[in-house]
């Protein structure tokens, strides 16, 4: 009896039945993932999934090894009181002090290559469907025999993937970005939302670029000057906005798998809309050449924890659109309707610099996932592996400056493994793209309350 019911509800199962709780050890073995279901959202805002079939071959990779870390979250007392200081900002414009609390839980651990491929797959995957027809919600409206939701023309939303640990314990929910063919490298029908939630989230006011363009809300005031109540209450009242579907996404999953960690990913747009969501419940966050997402969570009224170190953003130098450099009239953001003008993330960055040590030149079509996985992270990176260069024997350098370090097949122990060059570790993003500490959006812009008269 309990076969014949969706994979999701066998699992929210079993899980009350047979619940094996992690040991809460500093060396924590990797978690073993596997793609397990679609999320997809229908055209009535329903958050619905289907399960996906261990041989099904329409993703990448099926199956991916996580190195882990315990870390400490800051989180709320409650869901209930997160609620009511984001209401009472919305409403008052007063901050509610939230008595925030250290959570020590497992999260990703970010500090090499090969996590973060992982990751990067999971992120580029969450583009792709297969052909089912068999989707449901956890709700009680049971199965939804349809054509797929969000993967076909006429089909509009946030779509993606939830990869599940082995053990049940961990659960990553992927979120693709936007479906943009210049931007991945492939195309998709949720065009038309994913552009609209990029200029809403990551535009300086409404999308007003140039005088020729449709904004996206009623908020300019001629010049560089914004309405800012205008622009902040049209993001939070936007009908088509993916932040409040995410957060009913992220319900959806912990309902069912009520006892794991949730983590996400995702690239682009699904990288800023998974750090939204992980600021929100104080969830882990690998995203990958996100557009900066820190000034929409401000107009979203989110409050804001003493730390967002859980959230990492990943992106590289030649990728105008994490770097806050795809604006203007003429740039291709702007050709292409959108308007990414942001640069200040949330949490911490590593950032590689291609544009420095590679040569490569600033082009949006590096911003690609494909890009990152095949140039700079995968096995045959342009990233230097060797941390030291060892002078060519017989140079001029060579007999001025002995070597003293290690041959390039000495480890650190002074093995023969081969000394791998770490990546850039994450730092604060503050520190990476702000100055003293500090970054700031829009600095060209003037955001007042220009239409109170009294």
């Amino acid at each position: 009896m309990l076969f014949n019911l969706p994979l999701a509800i066998q699992t929210l199962i079993s899980t009350f039945l047979w619940t094996a709780e992690p040991p809460l050890t500093d060396d924590l073995p990797p978690l073993t993932f596997e793609l397990r279901h679609q999320h997809a959202l229908t055209d009535t805002s329903r958050i619905v999934f289907s399960d996906v079939k261990p041989s099904a071959g329409f993703a990448q990779q099926n199956v991916y090894r996580v190195p882990r870390r315990r870390m400490k979250i800051p989180r709320p007392p409650s869901k209930e009181t997160f609620a009511a200081a984001r209401k009472m900002s919305m409403e008052q414009g007063m901050s509610m002090s939230l008595d925030w609390r250290d959570d020590e839980v497992d999260g990703p651990d970010v500090s090499t290559k090969d996590a973060l491929l992982q990751f990067a797959h999971m992120a580029f995957n969450a583009y792709y469907p297969d052909n089912t027809t068999e989707w449901y919600d956890v709700g009680d409206r049971g199965w939804d025999k349809s054509t797929p939701h969000g993967w076909l023309p006429g089909h509009d939303g946030m779509r993606g993937h939830v990869f599940v640990s082995s053990d049940n314990s961990t659960v990553v929910i992927a979120i693709k970005g936007t479906s943009a063919g210049w931007l991945v490298g492939g195309g998709g029908p949720s065009t038309g939302k994913d552009k609209l939630n990029d200029n809403l989230l990551f535009s300086c006011c409404c999308a007003r670029v140039g005088p020729t363009w449709s904004t996206v809300c009623s908020c300019y005031e001629g010049g560089y000057k914004c309405e800012q109540k205008c622009v902040q209450d049209s993001l939070v009242s936007a009908e088509d906005l993916f932040y409040p579907f995410g957060l009913n996404l992220y319900n959806n999953v912990s309902y069912m798998y009520p006892n794991a960690n949730i983590w996400l990913s995702g690239h682009s747009l699904g990288g800023a809309l998974s750090s939204l969501i992980g600021v929100t419940f104080g969830a882990p966050v690998v995203a990958f050449e996100a557009p900066a997402e820190k000034l929409a969570a401000a107009r979203l009224h989110l409050p804001s924890p003493p730390s967002t170190q859980h959230i990492t953003h990943f992106y590289h130098t030649a990728d105008p659109i994490p770097m806050g450099a795809c604006t203007g009239v003429t740039s291709t953001c702007a050709i292409g309707g959108f308007a990414m003008e942001t640069r200040c993330h949330l949490g911490q960055v590593i950032r590689l610099d291609t544009v420095q040590k590679l040569g490569w030149s600033v082009d949006v079509r590096t911003h690609g996932i494909k890009a990152v996985i095949d140039r700079l992270l995968g096995p045959d990176s342009e990233w230097p592996d060797e941390e030291d260069d060892k002078p060519e024997e017989g140079s001029i350098l060579s007999k001025l400056w002995p070597w003293t370090g290690r041959d390039k097949d000495e480890g650190d122990d002074g093995s023969n493994k081969p000394r791998i060059r770490p990546l850039p570790p994450p730092r604060p993003a503050g520190e990476v793209e702000g100055v003293d500490g500090v970054c700031t959006d829009c600095f060209n812009w003037e955001f007042g309350d220009y239409r109170n008269t009294t």
